[in-house]
């Protein structure tokens, strides 16, 4: 054997005994790990319920590697259907407006960071259901094309398995869409339309007439015309009553909210005149201006447009409750957002049953069809939650109802496609 061979063995061996000795230590790096696992296993195992649970686990995973990649699809077709919709009505909402932003002398920065920056999210959120819906169908009937339903079927897969995913994801998109309705949105709501009310919507109604309402109790207060320009209501009355029977009539020429005042509810009366009945007798004084509290502040008289897309959930609970001990009844428009909220997050879980009932077969007009009946149901959705929410404002169909009969019709529906589909 000659030199250059011998050298070129020793090479060799060399090579394979450093290739062997890293083998060793990547092993002995992984053992450390796995070792370190079945540490934290056996620790949380000597825990009874922990046992039971890692049991579990062990026979049925919480998420498959299936269920991580139908939810990836679903969240993903969501907020790329999100932006793609957005970003058309935008377009749309531009060319329609650029005129009034002109001719109002809109500053560019506010139009984009007041108005379209607060637009999108309370767009978004507005049809977060029908983004849902239409989302399942897309992707759904993009997977039965595919023939990937037909293998998760043929797999043992039941169709209740195979529904898991799909609420899940309906219940994270669900869960945001409240918070940020209910919390969020209505903060960035009045930034949106104080810009509205300036540059878009000038005309707004400031004067009322006729306004009547309970202050406190057995106390109604009566103001011929209100002017929230100025804050100032004309020929002011207000009655006190015990035991239904009056004790006290106050009436004014003239009533003005103190906006400088730290104290709520801060009222300048002028030229009053107070009669206090005292059984047979009456005690009459009278004055040129006082100053008074009276449990009522000017949104409580005026209703401005779209109030009721400015409060969030807290502040409308407390609102109705608090128009339905003075006597109101013109709170249904309230009455009706409130409850449509609570709705809206059971239309993803309903709209996410239906669309999934029709997508998940492999139809004769494929995807086509499948997104054709998705938007045809949408529509019909929308129609049903405006014509239910018109009813109940104007014509004195009960607010509950009303924000939930959309829901109960699309549940029926969602039960028959559900008994219909292979199980």
């Amino acid at each position: 054997m000659t030199r250059k061979e011998r050298m070129k063995n020793i090479l060799e061996k060399a090579t394979a005994l450093l290739k062997k000795k890293s083998r060793k230590t990547q092993l002995s790096s992984s053992e450390k790990k796995h070792r370190k696992r079945l540490g934290i296993k056996r620790l949380l195992q000597k825990i009874p319920f922990a046992k039971k649970w890692f049991d579990y686990l062990e026979v049925h995973p919480w998420l498959t590697r299936l269920d991580r990649y139908i939810i990836r699809k679903f969240i993903g077709t969501f907020v790329f259907s999100i932006l793609l919709i957005i970003a058309i009505v935008i377009v749309f909402d531009f060319n329609e407006r650029i005129d009034k932003f002109t001719t109002s002398h809109a500053p560019w920065q506010k139009i984009i960071f007041t108005y379209y920056l607060n637009f999108i999210p309370y767009f978004a959120n507005l049809f977060s259901p029908l983004f849902v819906f239409i989302s399942v169908i897309f992707f759904t009937s993009k997977m039965a094309d595919n023939s990937e339903i037909i293998a998760m079927r043929s797999n043992g897969m039941s169709f209740n398995r195979l529904l898991k995913p799909y609420m899940l994801s309906a219940g994270l998109i669900a869960i945001a869409s409240f918070i940020l309705g209910a919390y969020i949105i209505p903060h960035s709501n009045v930034t949106r339309l104080n810009f509205e009310n300036k540059y878009i919507k000038k005309q707004q109604i400031s004067v009322v007439e006729n306004v009547q309402l309970q202050v406190d109790t057995g106390v109604v207060a009566f103001i011929s015309t209100y002017n929230n320009d100025t804050k100032t209501g004309l020929n002011f009355s207000l009655d006190k009553f015990v035991d239904k029977k009056l004790v006290s009539h106050m009436t004014a020429l003239r009533i003005q909210y103190d906006t400088l005042s730290d104290v709520r509810y801060k009222w300048k009366i002028y030229n009053y005149r107070i009669r206090k009945l005292r059984g047979m007798h009456e005690v009459i004084t009278s004055g040129h201006e006082t100053d008074s509290i009276i449990s009522m502040e000017p949104a409580d008289l005026l209703y401005t447009r779209n109030q009721q897309e400015t409060m969030t959930m807290p502040e409308l609970r407390d609102y109705i409750e608090k128009q339905h001990l003075r006597g109101s009844t013109n709170v249904s428009l309230f009455e009706v957002e409130y409850h449509k909220r609570i709705a809206s997050v059971f239309a993803a879980f309903i709209l996410t049953l239906i669309g999934v009932t029709l997508s998940c077969e492999k139809r004769k007009g494929g995807m086509g069809l499948s997104l054709g009946l998705g938007l045809a149901l949408s529509f019909s959705y929308i129609l049903f939650q405006t014509i239910s929410a018109t009813f109940a404002i104007n014509r004195g169909f009960p607010p509950m109802l009303s924000a939930w009969i959309p829901n109960i019709i699309f549940m029926i529906i969602a039960f028959v496609l559900y008994r219909r589909t292979p199980q």
